[in-house]
C-alpha cells in the first residue's frame, strides 16, 4: 500500500488509525479519499455516491478529528431518514471512536423510549445521529440545543427528501448557526437535494463517484418471468435450489411482506418479516438475529429494510418489481459486499417486462433471462448461476 493512497496520508490521527485497523480496514474509498480533506479543511460538501462506498466512515473521520473532547456541548448532527440507518450509523462511529473514550455520541429515533434518549442526553454527547422528527420533538421538549454546533451532515439526503422530510429538515438546518458546515451525501441527485444545497451550503465542493467496476458489487442478475398467481411457487423453486445462509426477499407491501413470510412459514422455511406495522423493538430483534445467522431468510419492505448492513447476504429476491428504478439498485446492493459474489433474482409478470426495460437502462446492466422449470434445479458457483436437470 502505497502512502499516497492510505490513511496516514489523510492526516489521519493515530487513535483513528487504530481503530480502522481493527475494524479490517487499510485502504480508503475513492468517497473517502475525495470527502476527508476538504472536510477536515471546513469545507461544505454535497457528496453523490453508489451505496456501500463508505460514505460513513467518509464523514466520521473528519467528525472525530476535530472535535473539542473538553467541552461538553453537541458539536456535530448527523441526520439519517431511518432509524435503522441512524442505529448504523451510531455502530460504526463508536468503532471509529474506539481509542478516543472521551467521545459520547447519542443516538435519537422513534421507536425508543424517549427517557432511554434523554438520559442519553445528559452524559452530555459531543455527537448526535438522529432521525429529524424525534431530532424536533426533543428540541420542543427542551432537552437538545443545537446553538453550537459546527458540522451538520445529511445522510441519504435524496431518501430522506422523498420520504417527506424536507420541512423538518429546513427547521433542523435552521436551528444551527449559519457558519456551520453542511456536508451532505446521496446516492442520486433530485430537485429537493439541489434545493436545500442552494440554499444552506455555501460554495459546495461537489464529489461525485461513479459506480465502477472496483466499487459496483459482483453480482449476478437474474430475471424470470412468472404469472402472478405462480409466485410463490417460483420463490420456493429458487430457495430450494440452493443452499443460502442468508437470503432477502423484497416486497412492495406491508400487506405482502407479512402474507409472504407466513406462507414460507407454513411450507418450513425458517423466515422473518420487516416492515412498518412491526415494534421497533422486534425489528432490533430481527435485525440483530438475521445478522447472527439466527434464521436465513428475511422478507422486507424497501424502506424497513434501509439502513440493514449486513456483508454476506448471498442472494436477493425481488418478489415485486419496485416501484422506484433506485430501489432495485439498493435492493441488489445488499447482496455481492466486501468483494464477495452476489446473485439478484427478479421475478416479474409479462406486462412488468417493459418496467424491466426501464430498470435495465438506469442500470445500464443485461441480466440474464431464467426460464421457470421444475424439471431442473439451478446451482450457483463463483457467483454464476446454472441449471442441471434433475
Amino acid at each position: 500500500m502505497s502512502q499516497e493512497n492510505s490513511f496516514t496520508a489523510l492526516d489521519v490521527s493515530r487513535d483513528v488509525l487504530k481503530a480502522l485497523e481493527r475494524m479490517g480496514i487499510s485502504e480508503p474509498t475513492q468517497i473517502q479519499q475525495e470527502t476527508i480533506p476538504p472536510m477536515m479543511a471546513g469545507r461544505d460538501i454535497i457528496g453523490i455516491a453508489p451505496t456501500g462506498t463508505g460514505k460513513t466512515i467518509a464523514f466520521g473521520i473528519p467528525m472525530l478529528e476535530y472535535i473539542s473532547l473538553s467541552e461538553t456541548r453537541i458539536q456535530e448532527l448527523v441526520l439519517a431518514p431511518t432509524r435503522e440507518l441512524a442505529m448504523q450509523i451510531v455502530a460504526e462511529l463508536t468503532e471509529l471512536a474506539r481509542f478516543i473514550p472521551q467521545i459520547r455520541i447519542a443516538a435519537l429515533y422513534g421507536g425508543q423510549p424517549m427517557s432511554r434518549q434523554i438520559t442519553q442526553l445528559k452524559r452530555k454527547p459531543q455527537i448526535i445521529v438522529a432521525t429529524p422528527g424525534r431530532l424536533l420533538d426533543m428540541q420542543n421538549r427542551g432537552h437538545v440545543r443545537l446553538d453550537q454546533v459546527h458540522t451538520m451532515v445529511i445522510d441519504e439526503a435524496d431518501e430522506m427528501l422523498k420520504m417527506g422530510f424536507v420541512k423538518d429538515v429546513t427547521r433542523i438546518i435552521e436551528s444551527v448557526p449559519p457558519a456551520r458546515q453542511l456536508v451532505m451525501f446521496s446516492a442520486t441527485t433530485n430537485r429537493d437535494v439541489m434545493t436545500i444545497s442552494w440554499k444552506f451550503q455555501h460554495t459546495p465542493i461537489e464529489i461525485t463517484v461513479e459506480a465502477t467496476a472496483e466499487n459496483r458489487p459482483q453480482i449476478k442478475q437474474y430475471t424470470m418471468v412468472v404469472p402472478r398467481e405462480n409466485k410463490m411457487g417460483a420463490l420456493q423453486y429458487l430457495l430450494d435450489s440452493d443452499e443460502y445462509d442468508r437470503v432477502m426477499i423484497f416486497v412492495n407491501t406491508k400487506f405482502m411482506t407479512q402474507r409472504v413470510c407466513d406462507r414460507l412459514r407454513k411450507q418450513g422455511y425458517k423466515a422473518e418479516a420487516l416492515h412498518g406495522d412491526i415494534r421497533q423493538s422486534q425489528r432490533t430483534r430481527i435485525m440483530n438475529d438475521f445478522k447472527s445467522g439466527r434464521f436465513p431468510i428475511l422478507v422486507a419492505t424497501d424502506v424497513a429494510a434501509r439502513g440493514i448492513d449486513v456483508d454476506d447476504v448471498e442472494a436477493v429476491i425481488n418478489y415485486d418489481l419496485p416501484n422506484e428504478n433506485e430501489y432495485y439498485l439498493h435492493r441488489i446492493g445488499r447482496t455481492g459486499r466486501a468483494r464477495k459474489h452476489g446473485v439478484a433474482f427478479t421475478m416479474m409478470t409479462f406486462q412488468e417486462s417493459v418496467r424491466m426495460d426501464e430498470i435495465q437502462r438506469y442500470m445500464e446492466s443485461q441480466p440474464t433471462p431464467l426460464k421457470f422449470d421444475e424439471t431442473r434445479i439451478l446451482r450457483r458457483e463463483n457467483g454464476d448461476a446454472f441449471f442441471e436437470h434433475v
